[in-house]
């Protein structure tokens, strides 16, 4: 288990199946506020990096959610789409967006670790 972040503000969790958890950060949710609805992709649609691939919505904005790798979605989460308070409460484990099959993983290393991705934060 592998977690990389982008710069604006996606995780993804890679598995040794080949495919991967994508999410938002503590830092994007907690800049977003409240989150009161989120736009999934729908599933067996690809997506290049920097693709939107959903939406989040809060009390104060809306943010797109990149794709962060080429690849598939094989989930949604649907309990997340029912109540989309889960990017706030638990944006790193129940808050996940979706699951996509990686077409390459060699794009993971252009990705930040978790050192990196504060360091970003600190200059931000």
């Amino acid at each position: 288990m592998t977690i990389k972040y982008t710069p604006d503000h996606e995780w993804i969790d890679v598995h040794g199946d080949g495919t991967a958890t994508v999410g938002i950060t503590h830092h994007a949710q907690d800049a977003l506020g409240d989150v009161v609805f989120v736009d999934l992709p729908e599933v067996g649609k690809s997506f290049a990096p920097k693709e939107i691939a959903g939406v989040v919505e809060s009390v104060k904005a809306a943010a797109d959610v990149y794709m962060p790798v080429t690849g598939e979605i094989v989930a949604v989460n649907e309990d997340l789409r029912n109540d989309p308070s889960l990017a706030n409460s638990d944006p790193l484990k129940s808050g996940w967006f979706f699951k996509v099959k990686l077409a390459n993983p060699s794009e993971l290393d252009a990705m930040m670790d978790s050192t990196a991705y504060d360091e970003l934060l600190k200059n931000a």
